[in-house]
């Protein structure tokens, strides 16, 4: 992601700064462009209770013949109803066109994908914490599902 500034911090109930939580992103493939908008309400909910926020939500399509278009979040499952209208403007400027660009390059022609930026809210009092104390986080990542899922069958096996 771009070395932009990100906006100013949230603040608490009474008024003072509160620390972000940690910043991650997704990149969501929808293969032939098939966007249902099944998981919209999901994502709106973990909006909805304090989860995370949305710092950035992007929408691209790969053209058949290997250019990029950015997709309006109005109606990316084309069904006329407006999904993701509660995103529209969700942009910190930390996502730039060369972030764009390289999920793009990720892509098949024909299949779109959104690339996600979002604040663990619930994280941020935790970190803060750690913070404070002269904690550093030093590593951090993701156990990708499918390696996961491989790792519990090999331990059932072992039973």
């Amino acid at each position: 992601m771009s070395n932009e500034p990100a906006e100013a911090a949230a603040t608490g109930e009474a008024g003072e700064p509160l620390e972000p939580g940690p910043i991650d992103y997704v990149i969501i493939q929808f293969p032939g462009s098939r966007l249902t908008g099944e998981g919209m309400p999901l994502l709106v909910d973990l909006v909805d209770r304090g989860i995370i926020r949305i710092l950035d939500l992007t929408f691209v399509k790969k053209e058949e013949d290997g250019s990029l278009v950015g997709l309006e979040l109005a109606d990316v499952d084309g069904d006329g109803r407006l999904d993701l209208t509660v995103f529209e403007g969700a942009s910190s400027g930390l996502v730039d066109e060369e972030d764009v660009a390289e999920a793009g390059a990720l892509l098949e022609p024909g299949d779109s994908a959104a690339v996600l930026l979002y604040e663990n809210l619930w994280a941020a009092p935790l970190a803060a914490a750690l913070r404070r104390t002269g904690a550093r986080m030093i590593a951090s990542g993701r156990v990708p599902l499918q390696d996961l899922v491989e790792a519990l069958d090999a331990l059932e096996e072992l039973r």
